[in-house]
This record gives structure tokens, C-alpha cells and sequence, in this order.
């Protein structure tokens, strides 16, 4: 999901150290896995939510959403900001203003402060994994840099496991107003170490009329558009559906703990992050880019039709299916190749943009809708001021995700193929 490209050439002549290089990108690595932390921690916390706020599931997502809003809006002017000040003090930056947020959310009292303060949360830190990969881009060769892009997509996807289970647990001894607290501490820790280890390399600032060019081209591009439909219908159910209602789907449905609940959630996160970082040295090895997606696109609408139509699974093949439909969303990472490889490369940096935004945007338009769907159905049933859902209600939610992976399906056939080389 980054818009940074590994140059030709060392871009800083003054590296850091090899061991501080490696620290430098943990670090980082650390703040997209923060960042999915972030991202998924509503999940386990519906129920408090709903009663603290007196909202329902279509207000819910809505201000769940308000993460991806922001996260998603700051995708291109994002890796400006990082070509014009480098990684150190964006990252630091950032993290403080994450800590601002964390406790805003925290205090918050009513919807629209909270909703701002996800806004807050989703902006700041939307800009670890484009840093990350500048620092990966600067240190590293240019041979490393698709090692250190599957690295940094398996270390955000343990994030989002450490955001489900272990994360209700803290919310469970805490509170969730004490438990966003401790994170916004960790956000606050993370900045200190951060300013202290991270140097910058050398930048370079894009001319203007140039960055507008790329826009354009982008825009006008057919190929960013099929990418963009494509990682938004395989990213949807990890960020709408892993990322907020899959919690209280298996807690009504399938009447699990909420604890055990969030570890299953947890399973899909798991299967994407295994799956990351060799989705593209398969897609490598054999040469096509295309059929893994396919076979990804496949695999997801199957994950979820099983959801839909089965109420009744055990959890063995719960942990099983939201595992499989985790392995199909992870070949969304092929979109940004196919999109750097069917894009000039002066226009690159924008079409990335572009498709980063539709990925991530995926949770700002599927939470609410989501959410709409089940308020729709719902029969008024309530538990300590949340809303319970019915089994009809979430079969049509999740039917959403399958029509709109059935349209990527569609659309992933009109994709050029690009035989892993670049196209003229």
C-alpha cells in the first residue's frame, strides 16, 4: 500500500548504520502495526460503544469510519509531505498528534467528538506505511525493498491480531476509555524512540506541475481504476468486516465469548499476514500476475458465502473460513503491482496514491453500510443498551461483500496483464 518506489541507485550517500537501519525500520514496522491496532479495536468494544453513546450499528460504523475517511484522503499528499520532510519528524509528528486523538476518544462524550477524534487517529497514522517504506527505500537496496514491503504487511497484520483478543482483554480489565489511554501511551513511547533512532536520507521534491501531471495520468489511466475495484473488494471484509462487525456477528450467532469471539476475528488477519509476504513471489515465480488475484478474488466470495449461509459451523471451521477469506484478501497487494507496472513511472507515485486510497477506503464504505444493513433488520432487541442483531441481518450484510467481490471478479478479467515486467 505504499507509494514510495525503491530507486536505482543508494538515495541517501550517508546511510545510517546497517544495525540502526534495521532498528529504524522495526520501528516503523512497528507504527503500521500500531496503526492496525488502532484500525481494529472498535471490533471488541461495540457493545460499550452503542451503550455509552446510545447509537446503532449504521451511527456505529459511520464513526468507526471516520478512521478510514481521513486515513484514506491523506494517501497522495502523503508521500509529498514525506519526499519534503523525510520519515523522522513526520513519524514523530504524528504519533504525538495520534496521542491527541487517543485521549480525545477517550473523553469523548458524545458522537461527534469521537468522531473526530477517530478522524485524528485515522490521519496520523496514515502515514506509517508510506515512512516505513521511505526508510526501507533510503537504507536499504534496492534488492531488499519487496522483502521489506511483505515484512511490514506481516507485521501490521499481527497488529491487527493483537487488536482483537489480547486488546478486549485489556478493554475487559480497563475499560475501553482507560484502554485507549494505554494506547495513546504506547503512541506517545513510540514517538520518543522513534525521533531518537530514525534518521532521514537524502529527499527529493516532485515539481509541481509534474506531481499534477502524474494525477491526471493517473485519473485518466483504465488500468487504476480495475486495481482500485479490485483492492477495495478484497481489502472490504478484513476492514469492514474483521475490523468492526465480525466480533458481534460471532457473539450473536454463533454465541461465543466475546474474548473467543475476537480470537477467531483474529484468524483472518492471521491468514492475510502469513499469506502477504509470499503472494508476490508466487505471482514472481510463475510469471502472471492475474490468475492469483483470481484465485485470491475466489477464495474470499467462498470464505463469506460460507459465513452467510451457515449459522451453525463449529468453531474449528470458523477460525478455518475467516482464515481462507484472510489468504484471498492478501493477494490484494498485486494491485500495486499491476498498477506500478501499467503506469509511467512519472505518474507512479499518484496511481498508487489512488488505489491506496480505494484500498483503504474500502472500511469508510463498507463499516456504515454495514451497519445500515443491520439496522435495517433489526427486531429491537437489546443487551445492556447495545443492539442484537439477527442471523438475517448479518447474512445480508455480508452478502454486501460478496456482490462487491463478485464485481471485482468481474472486473479483475479486464485487467492487462503485465507478466511481472514493467508496460510501455
Amino acid at each position: 500500500m505504499s507509494t514510495i518506489q525503491p530507486s536505482a541507485q543508494p538515495a541517501n550517500p550517508a546511510r545510517m548504520s546497517q544495525a540502526r537501519a534495521v532498528l529504524a525500520f522495526s520501528l516503523g514496522c512497528t507504527f503500521f502495526a500500531y496503526a492496525f491496532v488502532q484500525r481494529v479495536a472498535p471490533s471488541v468494544m461495540v457493545d460499550e460503544l452503542m451503550r455509552d453513546f446510545a447509537v446503532g450499528g449504521a451511527v456505529l460504523g459511520n464513526l468507526s469510519a471516520f478512521y478510514f475517511y481521513a486515513y484514506s484522503g491523506v494517501q497522495i499528499p502523503v508521500g509529498i509531505l514525506m519526499d519534503r520532510y523525510g520519515p523522522r519528524r513526520l513519524l514523530t509528528f504524528t504519533l504525538l498528534l495520534c496521542v491527541v486523538g487517543s485521549a480525545l476518544f477517550a473523553y469523548s462524550d458524545d458522537v461527534a467528538t469521537a468522531s473526530l477524534a477517530r478522524a485524528i487517529i485515522g490521519g496520523s497514522v496514515a502515514f506509517g506505511y508510506v515512512g516505513t517504506m521511505t526508510i526501507a527505500a533510503q537504507q536499504f537496496s534496492p534488492q531488499r525493498f519487496a522483502m521489506c514491503v511483505g515484512l511490514l504487511q506481516a507485521v501490521g497484520m499481527a497488529g491487527a491480531v493483537v487488536g482483537q483478543a489480547p486488546y478486549r482483554v485489556l478493554v475487559d480489565a480497563t475499560g475501553w476509555r482507560d484502554a485507549l489511554l494505554w494506547t495513546g501511551g504506547a503512541a506517545l513511547v513510540l514517538a520518543f524512540a522513534v525521533w531518537m533512532i530514525v534518521r532521514d536520507g537524502e529527499r527529493h521534491v516532485e515539481p509541481g506541475g509534474k506531481l499534477l501531471d502524474g494525477i491526471r495520468q493517473a485519473l485518466r489511466n483504465r488500468e487504476t481504476w480495475l486495481n482500485s475495484v479490485v483492492g477495495l473488494a478484497l481489502s472490504a471484509p478484513m476492514l469492514a468486516l474483521g475490523a468492526l462487525w465480525a466480533v458481534p456477528f460471532l457473539t450473536t450467532v454463533h454465541a461465543l465469548p466475546k474474548t473467543e469471539a475476537a480470537a477467531v476475528a483474529s484468524s483472518l488477519f492471521i491468514g492475510w499476514g502469513i499469506a502477504a509476504p509470499f503472494v508476490g513471489g508466487l505471482s514472481d515465480r510463475i510469471g502472471r500476475r492475474k490468475p492469483v488475484l483470481i484465485v485470491g478474488l475466489i477464495l474470499s466470495i467462498a470464505g463469506l458465502s460460507v459465513l452467510a449461509l451457515s449459522p451453525n459451523l463449529p468453531v474449528q471451521a470458523l477460525y478455518a473460513t475467516f482464515a481462507v477469506t484472510g489468504v484471498g484478501g492478501a493477494t490484494m497487494i498485486l494491485t500495486f503491482a499491476l498498477c506500478r507496472e501499467t503506469t509511467p513511472l512519472w505518474a507512479r507515485g499518484a496511481a498508487l496514491g489512488v488505489v491506496n486510497g480505494a484500498v483503504t477506503g474500502s472500511g469508510a464504505l463498507f463499516q456504515p453500510l454495514l451497519g445500515w444493513v443491520l439496522d435495517s433488520l433489526w427486531r429491537g432487541a437489546e443487551s445492556d443498551g447495545a443492539r442484537i442483531y439477527t442471523f438475517e441481518g448479518y447474512q445480508l450484510a455480508i452478502t454486501c461483500l460478496i456482490f462487491s467481490s463478485t464485481i471485482a471478479l468481474v472486473a479483475s478479467f479486464f485487467l492487462r496483464e503485465t507478466y511481472c515486467k514493467q508496460q510501455r
